[in-house]
C-alpha cells in the first residue's frame, strides 16, 4: 500500500510511488492555479509521446535513469539529477529501463 503524502512531514519521494509492470503510474500531490508537482514511475518500454507544454518544467530523476528528447536532442538524467525542460519545446519521454521523476511544473 502506498503511504499518504502529508503535509509537514519528511518524506523519501522514491517511497511514495510504485511501479506497475508494464504502465506508467502517476500520483500528483500538489496542485494549484500555479502549478503542480507529479511523481511518475515508469516500467521498461512505456513512454510519454511527443508534446510541449504551456510552462517550463522540471524533471527531477529519483530512481534509474530517463530518456528525454528537447527538441531533437536525448538527454539521460540519471537518479539525483535533473533537467529543465523549456516553455513550449517539444519533447518526448522514455522509459528504456524504468525509472520514476517528480515533475513540477509552475505556470508564469
Amino acid at each position: 500500500m502506498e503511504q499518504k503524502i502529508e503535509k509537514a512531514t519528511v518524506m523519501a519521494a522514491n517511497d511514495l510511488i510504485s511501479y506497475a509492470e508494464g504502465g506508467i503510474v502517476s500520483k500528483e500531490f500538489i496542485h494549484s492555479k500555479a502549478g503542480s508537482i507529479t511523481l511518475f514511475a515508469f516500467d521498461a518500454g512505456q513512454k510519454l509521446s511527443e508534446h510541449t507544454a504551456p510552462y517550463d518544467a522540471l524533471v527531477q530523476v529519483i530512481d534509474g535513469e530517463a530518456e528525454i528528447m528537447i527538441a531533437g536532442r536525448l538527454y539521460h538524467p540519471k537518479a539525483g539529477q535533473m533537467l529543465i525542460i523549456p516553455q513550449n519545446a517539444l519533447h518526448a519521454v522514455n522509459a528504456a529501463q524504468r525509472f520514476k521523476m517528480m515533475l513540477t511544473m509552475i505556470r508564469g
